[in-house]
């Protein structure tokens, strides 16, 4: 159904030897050899999990791909379960970021606007989501999502704005829209209309990595 809703009305990334000094040797050693991964979680539904793709075509796999040949190093878990709501997410948020996490991407609340749920309880769960990750100490994206059209213009003003309010009342960067570039593209979905395909994911990234590298670039020992 949701397919349907998206194409309603959806509108919508050479050192010189040193041969005399092994110690000096030593210590030009590049800071990117030094520099460990960041441990970082996508924490979605089934748009990040990757539902119907093997798992190196998934969002956050093409991700962690892309940012690597940016010289970005990441340690990446998908923590995307499909069907899950942005209360689902929060009921999971302790066991699915693990210790030592250091960024999450936050994509969740499509299969709260597919069920016309009242926006606030999303934007509750979103806002405990955010804050809870924030007090410790782990760097968040939100990524926004847009409401269908069939539940009119009220409820969607109300839905899309959730996503903007959350990242100005809380300090955290946006991306406004997840399927920026694949949403209403027969061409970039698979047959049911809603699921990007290994090419649409890879579109995604494409849409989303500045920001990721932006993202990534304030956390201590990583540069964008």
């Amino acid at each position: 159904m949701f397919a349907h809703m998206l194409v309603l009305g959806l509108a919508m990334t050479a050192m010189e030897p040193v041969f005399s000094q092994p110690a000096l040797a030593q210590s030009q050693t590049t800071p990117a050899s030094e520099t460990k991964p960041i441990k970082m979680v996508v924490l979605g539904d089934s748009l990040s999990a990757g539902l119907g793709l093997p798992a190196p075509a998934a969002f956050p796999a093409r991700l962690q791909k892309a940012l690597k040949a940016k010289g970005i190093e990441v340690d990446m878990i998908n923590a995307g379960v499909s069907g899950d709501t942005a209360s689902g997410g929060r009921d999971r948020l302790d066991w699915s970021i693990p210790e030592g996490t250091q960024a999450v991407i936050v994509e969740l609340g499509a299969n709260d606007a597919l069920r016309g749920t009242n926006p606030d309880v999303p934007r509750a769960a979103l806002t405990d989501i955010v804050t809870r990750l924030k007090a410790r100490k782990i760097a968040v994206l939100v990524c926004g999502m847009l409401a269908p059209p069939n539940y009119g213009s009220e409820y969607a003003a109300r839905f899309n704005s959730i996503y903007p309010d959350l990242s100005k009342s809380l300090g955290v960067p946006l991306y406004p829209f997840f399927l920026e570039g694949v949403a209403t593209d027969p061409k970039l979905n698979q047959a049911d209309g809603l699921h990007p395909t290994a090419e649409g994911v890879d579109v995604i990234v494409k849409n989303i990595l500045p920001s990721v590298e932006a993202f990534l670039g304030t956390i201590s020992g990583q540069h964008s």
